[in-house]
């Protein structure tokens, strides 16, 4: 068998498994075995052999904690309070409550790593008070759901964690990238709200007095410093990624439990078992995703697409836009994880020939994939906020795709301007060139 005949097996296995509403994660599993099998020199062990040195990696490590840590923070209140925060921050402009809405999501996006945990915990709260106040249950739901996808890309983020570990790259180098990304994003989402408001005739605040803007400030101060401990003590080395999930934890049970009194025994009990159940799900799929992955790189599937790209002449910015693009598609129809796995290993010889900077080519991925959150069939985070709104995924995706459209601006001056996307961790990482 040749590399041609080889990816044609795995992603017509693959395609159908999904179709036959086979969970992701196993379809990928299952989808290497026709080809252990077949394949003289390859035996079905190596399979669960790819899996396992997948697993034995001290760095996934920190992909239960950060989300163990995104679940306590949740279940202690912090919502609320950066809600408080955000409402005396950007409450005061057109179309006020949807300002405070992307707000908060940045904020606890740089608490969660996860855009699950923000779609879930905010969406609760936000969507039935947008309702309240006029706001169409459409718009809300896209609103939400579109901001929920800066979980992933303002650090920490689980995602950036998983590439790292992937593909050898800086983790604080990748956290770094993703702050003025994930800040140009959420501001394209306020002027879609801004827009919204002014057409709509939506409700604004009365402007936030010095002295309820500070005590907001004061109330989700605590809270506002969980990211400036993580990426920082990251970037500077004063910890690995690992034990910065350990510390995220430590502090999320310090906050919850003595100073906002709303962590009991069984309160935590419980976050403990949803944050194993979620994190089991998700690393299955790094071990399948792995064994995939692996039988690709065997048959030099990678080594075909670079030198097929390559006859094309793309150059930089056309090689920039194949990758968001197919990133893009394959967001579309099956969790991130995977897709970092097997897309990424395979696109990066081809964005490495056209000279782009690892660190790039992954703000470039992750920020495609976070829109595959929010876009059918896949769009987990439009699943969950469509489901908290009660209605139909139909009947929101004008409103998704209306503000898509200037976070995929976003994406494409992502996508030309390498510099300002590398200017942070330069400045902050003498190791990053």
């Amino acid at each position: 068998m040749g590399p041609i005949e080889v990816a044609l097996i795995l992603l017509t296995s693959f395609f159908v498994l999904v179709l036959l509403r086979v969970p992701v994660s196993f379809a990928l599993g299952l989808a290497t075995v026709p080809i252990f099998m077949l394949h003289e020199r390859l035996s079905i062990t190596l399979l669960f052999t790819e899996m396992f040195k997948a697993y034995n990696s001290f760095l996934l490590l920190a992909v239960p904690f950060f989300l163990l840590a995104a679940n306590l923070m949740n279940a202690a209140g912090i919502t609320d309070r950066l809600i408080r925060f955000a409402r005396a921050l950007v409450g005061h402009l057109p179309g006020g409550i949807g300002h405070v809405n992307i707000t908060v999501s940045m904020l606890f996006a740089g608490i969660s790593g996860s855009s699950t945990a923000d779609s879930a915990g905010i969406g609760a709260i936000m969507i039935p008070a947008m309702k309240k106040e006029g706001y169409d249950t459409s718009v809300s739901v896209a609103i939400t759901a579109c901001s929920s996808v800066m979980g992933v890309i303002i650090p920490p983020s689980v995602l950036m964690i998983i590439w790292g570990g992937v593909m050898s790259v800086s983790i604080g180098g990748l956290f770094l990238a993703g702050v003025l990304p994930g800040l140009a994003i959420g501001l394209s989402m306020m002027v879609a709200v801004y827009i919204y408001a002014k057409r709509r005739g939506y409700p604004k605040y009365p402007l936030a007095t010095v002295r309820e803007f500070m005590g907001t400030l004061k109330d989700a101060f605590l809270a506002l410093m969980t990211p400036v401990i993580i990426v920082g003590g990251i970037s500077s080395g004063f910890f690995t990624p690992t034990e910065a999930s350990l510390v995220a934890v430590l502090y999320s049970l310090i906050l919850g439990a003595l100073f906002y009194k709303r962590l009991d025994r069984r309160g935590i009990v419980k976050v403990f078992y949803e944050s194993a159940r979620f994190s089991a799900i998700a690393l299955f799929a790094v071990g399948t995703a792995s064994a995939f992955a692996f039988l690709l790189a065997f048959f030099k599937v990678p080594e075909i697409l670079v030198s097929q790209l390559g006859g094309l002449s793309l150059g930089f910015i056309g090689t920039g836009l194949i990758v968001a693009l197919c990133f893009l598609l394959i967001g579309m129809f099956i969790d991130a994880i995977p897709a970092i796995i097997i897309l990424g290993t395979v696109l990066w010889p081809v964005a490495e020939a056209a000279a782009y900077h690892p660190i790039h080519f992954a703000i470039i991925g992750v920020v495609s994939l976070a829109f595959g959150l929010v876009t059918p069939p896949y769009g987990l985070c439009l699943l969950i906020t469509c489901a908290l709104g009660e209605i139909k995924v139909v009947d929101a995706l004008r409103d998704v795709f209306m503000i898509l459209i200037p976070m995929l601006i976003v994406l494409l001056l992502i996508i030309l301007l390498p510099d300002v996307v590398l200017w942070l961790p330069r400045a902050l990482m003498d190791s990053i060139k």
